[in-house]
């Protein structure tokens, strides 16, 4: 290759790069992803269309992506970080032969990782700790990185994932300590899609959880169950509805400033999303939006905070799992 020609990787680029292929994806669909970007916008001679990398061999599109990647950083490369990222993805998902060369690169991570800042994100401080202490649990408990990965919880919601690991972390359980990563599928139909799509590739136990009106949904998860995998059904209704009075009283106070009634006989009867609705309406407030609220949740969340019996329930279930 000494032909040639490489405009260098910016430091952005080179973050964004590791930060996509150290993701919890499947390693074909990221590492096909990232060695094409990396291909196209920085390999100028020869020049390589979209559709013929699509067409090229794996061994070659990893051999042009690692030759350009390389030519970016200085320093000698450490390839115990790429045989440990290896050992990691094949030991969550399922991998074929082309799969296998994708991972069998000889990406200068040493160096990269070097450029890692303070504030990154998780999978990011994990591969900075592959170069430091090596696989292995003891950074991630240590310092809350959650990778790897060690099981995975698919639920319905963004509230679900954004308070399910507040929840935890109350019980004395930390997800991010003990691997447990949550995905939220966007509804009861895309939490099966997903389950279905998991179960294909993925080898670590997975939690589902679905709302009390997603019965049909779940029976057509449970044939597809595995023995390492558990599926809940909320008997609250939906996961709002199983969420601490008291924590709602003081969101909405924190929200509004002044609430003239207390919440729980507003909402003992469930249909708790309703009543936020029509609560965000008629005091004048933007329209209500779980995502936000989820994070208001949080930000008032504290250890005065008594959970519901069904929560503790699911953190324990998902601690067993």
């Amino acid at each position: 290759m000494k032909d040639y020609k490489v405009k260098p990787l910016t430091k952005e680029q080179i973050l964004i790069s590791i930060d996509r292929l150290t993701r919890f994806k499947h390693p074909e669909e990221k590492y096909l992803r990232v060695f094409k970007d990396i291909i196209t916008s920085n390999l100028i001679y020869p020049k390589f269309k979209r559709c013929e990398l699509d067409e090229m061999d794996y061994i070659a599109l990893t051999q042009l992506a690692e030759y350009v990647f390389n030519y970016s950083l200085d320093g000698q490369a450490d390839l115990s970080i790429n045989q440990k990222l290896a050992e990691y993805e094949n030991s969550v998902f399922e991998t074929d032969y082309n799969t296998q060369q994708l991972l069998r690169n000889n990406f200068n991570y040493a160096s990269a990782i070097k450029l890692i800042p303070k504030n990154a994100p998780l999978n990011l401080k994990w591969l900075k700790s592959l170069g430091e202490v090596g696989y292995s649990n003891i950074a991630r408990q240590l310092h809350a990185l959650r990778f790897p990965v060690e099981k995975l919880v698919i639920c319905e919601g963004i509230t679900e994932e954004t308070l399910l690991p507040e929840f935890a972390r109350l019980l004395g359980y930390d997800f991010d300590k003990n691997g447990v990563y949550v995905l939220s599928a966007g509804g009861k139909n895309q939490v099966v899609k997903m389950f279905y799509k998991f179960t294909e590739t993925f080898k670590l136990p997975i939690f589902v959880l679905l709302d009390n009106d997603a019965l049909e949904n779940s029976e057509e998860i449970k044939p597809r169950l595995r023995e390492c995998d558990k599926i809940y059904l909320l008997k609250s209704g939906e996961f709002e509805d199983a969420l601490p009075v008291k924590l709602l009283e003081k969101t909405l106070r924190y929200a509004t400033e002044n609430i003239s009634l207390p919440l729980d006989d507003d909402i003992k009867m469930g249909h708790t999303v309703e009543y936020l609705e029509e609560f965000f309406k008629h005091r004048g407030l933007h329209e209500f939006k779980k995502a936000e609220f989820a994070q208001m949740l949080k930000s008032n969340l504290s250890d005065t905070i008594e959970l519901s019996d069904e929560i503790k329930n699911v953190i324990e279930l998902i601690k067993t799992l």
